[in-house]
């Protein structure tokens, strides 16, 4: 399907392949915004010679200043945006996680640092919560990148609970060094990615050209080098298979891991161990693209306008915050950790018969429990320097075996 906008004089073809030609097309400004990162994108390939890497090339739609899917001002979190995340299904989620951190004060860690905290529901209701429980930290800091989601999360604590607003504090980078609790949800899964292919008994990595005649981004395949090939050369892949490497997750946990001087970082993402991660059978790897709430698998369609993710491998999350120091506390599904957490006690709380209440709670739970919504996909991961505690959201049904 092919829109044709006008604007400052230039005519654009906007090319919308037919699998994805039920969608949406953008609005004339926000195609504006895509062809920009568009002719940025392709010009980088240009002075590289004619190719980059699939993780740069996500790393410039993701995050490039101004113009990537994080970095300009688009709604991208809740039902007006491209995709909903647990703290927005329900505020049983932060309740749960603030029952973990209660845990941990009586520990002795007096500060969290939450990681791209997205529209600031986690933020706002965990913090209302701690005031009811009477377990507020000292401070709670939010590392956010984007400066339009940062505004979000200002506006809605203001609204919501403005007595805690001198609490938060906003990073712009990482701290030295840091004492607390570290929490990060669906943080590694837009993180950027090499895309790796196999032909035969070898491996290469898939690379982005330009197509200059038909103004698209396509893929390539060439030899893998450096870092990625010492990643690939641990692994055993299946011929014709598809998968991901994601070598900036790592380093992140590695970093975060290093700057940790006690607590525990919770990282909480939809994902696999290793072993599921590469399973034979999952021979397209998990690369997925979100736009208007629709999921679909093209990457350079809609750029700078739709968010790209890929699945979490948790063993290499585990192996990259050894290197830090870290110690794995904890593994389980979402649904365990939050039962273990008491999402039914908080359930319970609400009678059932009042079901002008109760019902979209017992709904939220439902999403956030079943295994065929986020239940199962999404897993928790404990890490942490020096705290000897079970932690309470792994008492049950961890799998720290698995990785």
């Amino acid at each position: 399907m092919l829109f044709i906008l006008a604007y400052s004089g230039i005519i654009r073809g906007v090319i919308i392949p037919p699998h994805l030609s039920h969608l949406p097309a953008p609005s004339p400004e926000a195609q504006a915004l895509s062809d920009q990162l568009s002719t940025l994108i392709a010009q980088e390939i240009a002075t590289a010679g004619g190719g980059i890497s699939f993780a740069r090339y996500m790393e410039l739609a993701l995050y490039a200043p101004g113009l990537g899917y994080y970095s300009a001002g688009s709604r991208k979190l809740g039902e007006s945006g491209d995709f909903v995340t647990a703290p927005e299904i329900s505020p049983l989620f932060a309740r749960c996680i603030a029952r973990q951190w209660v845990q941990l004060h009586g520990e002795g860690l007096r500060n969290v640092l939450e990681i791209g905290a997205g529209s600031g529901a986690l933020a706002v209701e965990w913090l209302l919560e701690m005031e009811v429980l009477g377990c507020l930290p000292d401070a709670y800091l939010i590392l956010e990148l984007s400066g339009e989601l940062r505004e979000r999360q200002r506006a809605l604590i203001a609204e919501r609970a403005p007595m805690l607003l001198t609490r938060v504090r906003w990073l712009n980078e990482l701290p030295v060094q840091f004492e607390g609790v570290i929490l990060a949800n669906e943080v590694l899964d837009a993180t950027p990615a090499h895309v790796i292919t196999t032909c035969g008994e070898e491996a290469l990595e898939s690379f982005v050209k330009h197509n200059t005649a038909l103004n698209s981004f396509q893929w390539f395949e060439t030899r893998l080098s450096g870092e990625v090939r010492r990643a690939a050369d641990a692994l055993e892949f299946p011929d014709d298979y598809r998968t991901e490497i994601n070598l900036t997750s790592r380093a992140l946990v590695a970093s975060l891991a290093r700057l940790l001087t006690r607590g525990v970082m919770l990282f909480i993402d939809y994902g696999f161990p290793a072993r599921e991660f590469y399973h034979p059978q999952r021979n397209q790897g998990s690369l997925m693209c979100h736009y208007r709430h629709h999921a679909h698998d093209d990457p350079f369609a809609f750029v700078g306008l739709q968010d790209i993710t890929t699945h979490v491998d948790f063993s290499a999350v585990a192996a990259a915050a050894h290197t830090g120091g870290a110690a794995l506390l904890g593994y389980a599904s979402q649904a365990h950790f939050l039962i273990n957490c008491g999402i039914t006690d908080l359930l319970s709380a609400t009678p059932a018969s009042d079901t002008r209440a109760y019902a979209p709670l017992a709904a939220q739970a439902q999403k956030l429990l079943s295994p065929a919504e986020m239940g199962e996909l999404f897993k928790v991961i404990a890490l942490g320097k020096n705290i000897d505690t079970t932690l309470l959201g792994f008492t049950r049904g961890d799998k720290s075996h698995t990785l």
